[in-house]
């Protein structure tokens, strides 16, 4: 890894569970992805001799050599004059796999060897802190005790009241449930205070390794509709005692299964994007999935409910859906579906009583309906999030090659579509996702949107069999594109802003579906006026999001990124690049930033950064 990482991923798997640091990892405490302090201390001790390769507090630090990360995994190596200690945390989360992508637990396997030929003897101890199971220290009680497991030695830690999904919120942190660190084999574990925290500890001599896994049990994962529902690794009845013991027995399997995935994908990466589009999906990888939780509905369908970090915490937003759907497009539908069941439900309740789609179904772990703007007509988002879900569900169609799914829900479909066909043209004054500048009437990019719905709703009927209503969807799709182009030019070539705002620009992200599926609602003089005008209006580090602000989107970067060549691709990822290697905000990646001064403007750790996978897809 070339790039200066903003922030390192070493805990990775829910939003609730989620431990991340600064590049020099014995330096400074590990953080929750908020930023919150999630203490855990790593030590190695050399013929009686004590150091420090994880955390911050008093005593000496092991130097630090050198740090790696790949898409599920991060390695540091540290030396001094008696031995070289590699530290490798691994996060098996395998979109591939729903078991993995779901079972709360995270590696740490430690290796030592001698560097000036004698023998030594190494111990290894990692404690806990009670912040990993209160929101804040101090904001209750935390205690431990030990647990049997037939692999290992293990110890437990939880708050002393037990109040599951008690509150929602963005910026708070799980204080329910138990957290499990535990040792293959034989070793010491116990509780103990440091810096003032309660903590619980795991020590075991290096032989020359060791392995440490940290499991979490939520016990509940979610509310579903006044419903507490679980995790999906418990769908067989397994409990956390025997989920540990499978982690420390699978290790070997399951890190192999990890790297050759990792492999594959950033060298897939590599070939379409080059060396630092591959850097970047390494990075964003762990946070798309670690900003969801993987769970079961009441009747035993897969939930896949994202959070809207540092946004406001709702859950299940259409609008962060559509963003990150090319990842699970690319890797794992079945996760999209998982996305959008919450909604759709949602949408025939009696609660939602508009004929558009909604934008969320409640805040994080609550899913009891929407909260984004309470409902007020004025807050909604209609042609926005009614045609990222007829987007997503054509692109789930097409990539599974039938339309099952559609089928089972072409009552909201059909009824969104007819939204789309009313309003799409020539948007009134409503939101959108990247009005983030303040939104306005006669949006360019909503028009698209509309074209692109109605075109990915077109291709839902056609698989259906619905010939002559397919016709029509296509035939207003390109009404809306020959529009478009009509009334948005530039003199330059490019397309405006807003229809009412002439030499104006802004990153037209949603045409991108008209490539990948072939649509060819836009000719090929759409895309190079637009890549020529976003060369023009490049700065250092990006491409702004448009002409009112200097601020950019990550995801819709990458997006545009995809309209021409591979060296038009590089240009832009090149560019996101330099913005992450240079950010000094140290939080896990942000989707909101200055392309100017490489500066957060907002938000981190979101799933919208599914989106830098769009380039996989083609």
């Amino acid at each position: 890894m070339k790039m200066r990482m903003p922030s390192v991923p070493l805990i990775t798997v829910d939003p609730y569970f989620s431990v991340w640091s600064r590049d020099e990892i014995n330096r400074r405490w590990p953080v929750h992805w908020t930023g919150s302090r999630n203490a855990i201390l790593g030590t190695v001790t050399v013929d009686g001799e004590t150091f420090r390769f994880l955390g911050g507090g008093e005593g000496e630090a092991i130097e630090q050599k050198s740090l790696d990360i790949d898409a599920v995994s991060t390695t540091a190596v540290f030396a001094n004059e008696k031995i070289e200690l590699t530290a490798r945390f691994l996060s098996p989360l395998l979109v591939t796999d729903l078991y993995y992508a779901s079972r709360p637990v995270s590696y740490l396997e430690l290796n030592w060897k001698s560097l000036d030929g004698a023998e030594h003897d190494v111990r290894a101890k990692v404690s806990v802190s009670e912040e990993l199971v209160l929101n804040r220290a101090g904001e209750g009680r935390a205690c431990s005790r030990d647990v049997s497991l037939a692999n290992g030695s293990c110890v437990r830690m939880g708050s002393g009241t037990q109040k599951v999904l008690w509150r929602s919120g963005d910026d708070v942190r799980i204080d329910w449930g138990y957290l499990y660190l535990a040792v293959r084999g034989a070793a010491e574990t116990g509780n103990e205070v440091f810096e003032d925290l309660y903590a619980v500890y795991a020590e075991t001599e290096l032989r020359p390794s060791a392995l440490f896994a940290f499991g979490y049990d939520d016990i509940s994962s979610l509310v579903y509709f006044g419903e507490p529902v679980k995790a999906y690794w418990k769908k067989d009845g397994r409990t956390i005692e025997q989920a540990m013991d499978e982690a420390l027995s699978d290790y070997e399997e399951i890190s192999a299964r990890c790297e050759e995935f990792s492999r594959e994908m950033l060298g897939e990466a590599e070939r379409k994007g080059g060396e630092k589009y591959a850097e970047i999906l390494a990075l964003a990888y762990r946070q798309v999935m670690a900003a969801h939780k993987l769970a079961l509905d009441p009747e035993g369908n897969v939930l896949y409910i994202s959070k809207e970090c540092f946004s406001n915490g709702c859950a299940a937003t259409v609008d962060l859906t559509y963003p990150s759907a090319p990842l699970y497009l690319r890797y794992n539908t079945e996760l999209l579906r998982g996305m959008l069941r919450p909604m759709l439900k949602y949408a025939r309740s009696d609660e939602w009583e508009f004929d558009f789609a909604p934008h969320d179904v409640g805040q994080y772990p609550l899913l009891n309906g929407q909260v984004y703007g309470g409902n007020r007509l004025e807050y909604q988002m209609p042609v926005e999030e009614s045609g990222n879900i007829l987007i997503v569900v054509a692109a789930m169609c097409e990539r599974d090659g039938n339309a099952d799914f559609a089928a089972e829900n072409m009552d909201l479909l059909d009824r969104w579509s007819r939204y789309l066909d009313r309003y799409g043209l020539d948007p009134e004054n409503q939101l959108c996702t990247d009005d983030f500048a303040g939104h306005l009437a006669h949006n360019v990019n909503l028009t698209i949107k509309a074209a692109m719905g109605m075109a990915g709703y077109a291709k839902i009927l056609a698989r259906l069999g619905r010939a002559d209503e397919a016709k029509q969807a296509e035939a207003k799709s390109r009404e809306f594109a020959e529009s478009m182009l009509r009334r948005a030019v530039n003199g330059d070539g490019s397309f405006c802003l807003a229809f009412d705002r002439p030499d104006t620009f802004s990153l037209k992200y949603n045409a991108v579906w008209d490539l990948l599926w072939g649509t060819k609602l836009f000719p090929e003089s759409f895309y190079a006026g637009e890549l020529a005008r976003y060369r023009r209006e490049a700065l250092p580090y990006g491409v702004p999001l448009d002409n009112r602000e200097k601020y950019t989107k990550s995801d819709w970067e990458m997006w545009v990124a995809c309209f021409g060549s591979r060296e038009d691709f590089e240009f832009v990822s090149d560019l996101l690049w330099r913005a992450y290697d240079t950010m000094r905000t140290r939080v896990p990646l942000t989707d909101w930033y200055y392309a100017d001064t490489s500066e957060q403007r907002g938000f981190q750790h979101r799933t919208a950064q599914g989106g830098l996978f769009m380039r996989l897809m083609f």
